[in-house]
């Protein structure tokens, strides 16, 4: 592939994820442009204590945008969306693909209304990755992503291609997208406790744990996700399995006080239970918690 085959690209969001995304696509030679709201005169990614600096400046204004481009990476949470309105103002057009990098299984209907035309592909991120206070971003695995068989993910693929960050297409994108869901609601035991991935180890917690995971898996079988029975247990033995300090980004983010993507990995499986008539009992306390933690009052 040469340089003049690859999709102009934009990406808006450069934290851990949006930056490992950026710099791949800088070393495969798409030329990424870079929102964000700290200006950067460059990205680095920790490679297994490598450091690769990308000199690929982060934008602030919406106005400096180069206008309409091929492919906007969306690596934004999802609370962060309506800051990212004006930027996808900017850079879509009719046909312009937005890859979705957000958690949970509603990303297209959440970002499709922002980006009136664009043709809005999701993406299921299989990589942990943290930002470091100097903005270095530490990669903690091999970067891997899972787009449906649809259009526009081709786009995403060609800009990817060859680079350090894997992507692959699946025609079941439903079962990928709810086995990571399934990671991200237990996750969120972790932003309610204020404990890391060793708190799994407790016998109290793992097995509310798995009896969450479980109503979490009745409500993905009912919408249509291919996850057999010993998908709980599988969970729930990874995040015993990783390192007892290893955080998550729910965390990360009741620590700093930030607003919690609590709808999206939490409230989804409750709301989507009510639709289909599934008692969600365990839901029906963590997610009000969780959006107390988050939203207040108090």
């Amino acid at each position: 592939m040469t340089e003049t085959d690859l999709p102009t690209v934009a990406v808006v969001g450069p934290g851990a994820i949006g930056t490992t995304v950026a710099v791949a696509l800088h070393e495969g030679g798409a030329a990424p442009f870079v929102a964000g709201r700290t200006a950067r005169t460059e990205l680095r990614l920790d490679v297994g204590g490598s450091v690769v600096v990308a000199p690929v400046p982060v934008r602030t204004d919406p106005d400096d945008a180069p206008g309409a481009v091929d492919l906007v990476v969306l690596a934004v949470k999802a609370t962060q969306n309506p800051d990212a309105a004006p930027w996808l103002a900017r850079l879509c057009r009719p046909g312009t693909v937005v890859c979705v990098l957000q958690n949970g299984v509603e990303q297209r209907q959440a970002v499709a209304p922002l980006a009136p035309g664009a043709t809005v592909v999701p993406a299921v991120v299989w990589f942990p990755a943290e930002r470091l206070p100097d903005a270095t971003v530490r990669l903690l695995a091999e970067p891997r992503l899972t787009l449906p068989d649809a259009p526009g993910s081709d786009v995403v693929v060609r800009a990817l291609q060859g680079s350090r960050c894997a992507v692959g297409t699946t025609s079941d994108f439903a079962s990928a997208a709810w086995r990571k869901l399934l990671q991200n609601a237990a996750a969120g035991l972790m932003a309610l406790t204020g404990r890391r991935s060793g708190v799994f180890g407790r016998d109290d917690v793992g097995a509310l744990t798995l009896a969450y995971l479980r109503e979490c898996l009745a409500v993905a079988r009912a919408e249509g996700a291919d996850l057999g029975e010993g998908e709980p247990q599988r969970v729930l033995d990874a995040f015993r399995g990783a390192p007892p300090e290893r955080g998550t980004s729910i965390l990360a983010d009741r620590e700093a006080g930030r607003p919690l993507e609590w709808d999206v990995r939490n409230g989804v499986v409750r709301r989507l239970g009510r639709a289909h008539g599934i008692p969600t009992p365990i839901s029906d306390v963590l997610v009000p918690l969780l959006a107390a933690a988050s939203d207040g009052p108090g």
